[in-house]
């Protein structure tokens, strides 16, 4: 029998409420694939913040190091800045683990009405540079509490870190319609990003069948609202990916749905995966969150591990769900968080596997 080690964070807020459901789907198609997941739980978060003053302990990385692979809930909580939670403990397992990719595929699910007419067809995925760009720890404050006070903030675009996210988004197109849309600012940004668009193109030039649009980001924002269905792959920096996978999930009904996978994809250490959606405070212990990006993120993962007709068969569950019309409030229906994961329990045991694309694309 196949075996994986899965290291687990749940986090914040409904973090802890998503994970177990997704867990229960994981481990059920794994009996059925016959494999086995061992699950290392990390109680890494913001309680462990406020009573330790850190989001994971030293030896965190190194913990995870030889692990097959991360399934991380949400992080943050009311009270801790935002910067102080991301940076002690999603970015870090990112830049050291090398986990260049963020691959967010995005979708309209069965059974959920798109947020603008357009949208019927949506089927984008973004691949997003992931330890780099404008996410840098370059800067600085300078006169702080004085009326001159100042923060600097350095942008870091290598060629390097640009030729292998476009190297990965350029093979991706190849596998679908062969059309790469390159988010940029190069009228504005004067310098990182005519960078960006030079690497992206030599990259573009040496691989088959593509073609690839240089989009400005106020641009394709607008295009991702009002022609969704025009794109296909989007190759952008940390933070026009970031941005504009966020948009598109709204779009497509609810960033509740939409799954995230921080990918090494020279496999030399493990890759992360986790819904997009934050902690929600607001709802969190009210049992109504929306597992489906999850468990999305959790069939990205057993894609990645090899074990494809499992991910086809937990995505075909949760889209079977959703189509036979249970649905969470955040997609206009009444489901609690456990309503719908028995519902994909039901169909993962009734239904079985449904062969269909990968679960990253």
């Amino acid at each position: 029998m196949r075996k994986y080690t899965i290291d687990v964070i749940a986090g914040d807020g409904i973090g802890r409420e998503v994970m177990p459901a997704a867990i229960r789907c994981l481990d059920l198609v794994a009996k059925a694939e016959n494999f086995s997941i061992t699950w290392r739980e990390r109680d890494w978060g913001s309680e462990r913040y406020l009573a330790d003053g850190a989001m994971m302990p030293p030896s965190g990385i190194d913990e995870l190091a030889d692990g097959d692979g991360i399934l991380l809930g949400a992080v943050g909580a009311p009270g801790i800045p935002d910067h102080v939670t991301l940076w002690g403990l999603l970015i870090p397992i990112r830049r050291e683990f090398l986990q260049y990719v963020n691959l967010r595929p995005i979708r309209l699910l069965p059974g959920v009405a798109p947020r603008v007419p357009g949208a019927e067809h949506l089927d984008v995925v973004v691949v997003r540079e992931n330890v780099e760009g404008e996410y840098s720890e370059i800067g600085g404050l300078a006169y702080q509490g004085r009326p001159e006070a100042m923060a600097i903030q350095q942008s870091v675009f290598t060629r390097v870190g640009v030729e292998r996210v476009a190297a990965y988004a350029a093979d991706l197109a190849q596998t679908r319609s062969g059309r790469l849309v390159s988010a940029t600012k190069s009228n504005g940004i004067i310098h990182t990003m005519p960078f960006w668009d030079a690497v992206v193109n030599d990259v573009v030039n040496k691989t088959a069948g593509i073609e690839v649009e240089h989009v400005l980001i106020d641009a394709l924002a607008a295009r991702a609202v009002l022609r969704p269905d025009s794109l296909d792959v989007i190759v952008a920096s940390n933070l026009f990916g970031d941005i504009l996978s966020d948009l598109l999930a709204a779009v497509a009904g609810s960033i509740g749905v939409a799954p995230s996978a921080n990918l090494n994809p020279t496999r030399t250490h493990p890759s992360m995966f986790e819904p997009v959606h934050g902690s929600a405070p607001d709802i969190a212990g009210k049992g109504i969150a929306n597992p489906v990006g999850q468990m999305w993120a959790g069939a990205l993962m057993l894609d990645h591990l090899g074990e494809s007709t499992a991910a086809a068969r937990l995505t075909a569950a949760f889209e079977g769900a959703l189509e036979q019309g249970v649905r969470t409030k955040d997609l206009s229906g009444t489901a609690s968080t456990a309503n719908f994961t028995d519902a994909v329990i039901d169909q993962i045991t009734t239904v079985g596997v449904v062969t269909g694309a990968p679960a990253d694309l």
